[in-house]
């Protein structure tokens, strides 16, 4: 089959409320800062109620990093779960409306649609409650074995671990892409869904995945160290590649017996950091799946990541081609 796609993700479905909050609001709230949490639908109401006026916009990871395979000029398509209801349509309309292909019929007559309640503090950290919804109830009946078979490079979100139907879905996913000779990629997405599914990760890595992204964090959580560099040690050789951001310091890339440290430039201010994990996804897979080198696609991911981090949202406002023309990428 023809290859019709860049990268295809499958992921959690969500609307991304996001607005700036003071460190006391989060104390007042009981939210622990910079964390995620999952938060059922009355607290979704009660804590939205609480918030700040701010922005909404469609989210969920997996779905903003294709937003910004999409700005770079890539084909993407995307599998997630979102109710027959305005916030369904809303997300719907807005991954069609980038140039993301988004067609999963939506749930009838169950949750809501899912959405994250994202507060932000004046130093750009964000504290994030999710109500799941709609995006739990994804199955592998969802996954279109067309778009998983003409797609060079398949993303799965970590977060999906979660629901044993979407665990399926990864399943069926990667028995399709194996099938295909696709290259299967997967996110950790955050430390408590690493430490809350550790054996299960740590055997679908070593079974399915070629690609690995992470952060620091993330990656010591999944061989429980704080030894950031005993921790790439013990990833060598589990996949074929490897992205890990550390903040202010980089990122390290790894493949085989190699190991490259991409450096950034000092960003100016830090608006929000909300999608900086997603969006340097975006840049590094983009570039795989151009065939450029594990230097070219980490820059790529900074660049992209680099421009979310100075506003607020999760997706680019500029377009990240755009961009990476300018800086020669």
């Amino acid at each position: 089959m023809p290859e019709l796609y860049d990268v295809a993700a499958i992921g959690n479905a969500i609307v991304d409320v996001i607005a700036p909050c003071s460190e006391d609001f989060l104390v007042d709230q009981s939210l622990v800062k910079a964390s995620m949490m999952l938060i059922d639908e009355p607290r979704a109401v009660e804590l939205y109620g609480a918030m700040a006026a701010g922005i909404e916009a469609s989210g969920g990871s997996a779905a903003n990093t294709m937003a910004g395979v999409a700005s770079l000029g890539g084909r993407a398509a995307y599998i997630g779960k979102v109710a027959a209801d305005q916030l369904g349509e809303v997300f719907t309309h807005d991954m069609n409306a980038i140039g993301v292909r988004f067609d999963v019929p939506p749930l009838q007559g169950g949750l809501a649609t899912a959405r994250c309640l994202i507060n932000v503090t004046p130093d750009g950290q964000r504290t994030m409650s999710t109500f799941l919804g709609a995006s739990n109830q994804l199955t592998a009946a969802d996954v279109d074995p067309k778009i998983i078979e003409a797609s060079k490079i398949i993303y799965l979100e970590g977060y999906l671990f979660d629901p044993s139907d979407a665990r399926e879905a990864f399943a069926k996913a990667a028995g399709l892409a194996r099938a295909s000779s696709r290259l299967i990629a997967l996110t950790l997405s955050d430390s408590f869904v690493v430490h809350r599914y550790r054996d299960l990760l740590k055997g679908f890595i070593d079974s399915e995945v070629d690609i690995l992204l992470a952060n620091e964090a993330e990656l010591g959580a999944l061989f429980e160290t704080d030894d950031f560099d005993a921790a790439v040690r013990a990833l060598r050789g589990r996949v074929k590649i490897a992205g890990v951001t550390r903040a202010e310091k980089g990122s390290v890339t790894l493949a085989g017996d190699a190991i490259e440290t991409v450096t950034i430039d000092p960003v100016e201010k830090v608006v929000d950091t909300t999608g900086a994990g997603d969006q340097y996804a975006a840049g590094f897979l983009y570039g795989l799946s151009q065939g450029r080198s594990l230097g070219v696609c980490a820059r790529l991911g900074h660049l992209a990541a680099g421009e979310v981090i100075a506003h607020y949202g999760p997706r680019p406002l500029v377009s990240l081609q755009d961009l990476a023309i300018a800086a020669g990428l």
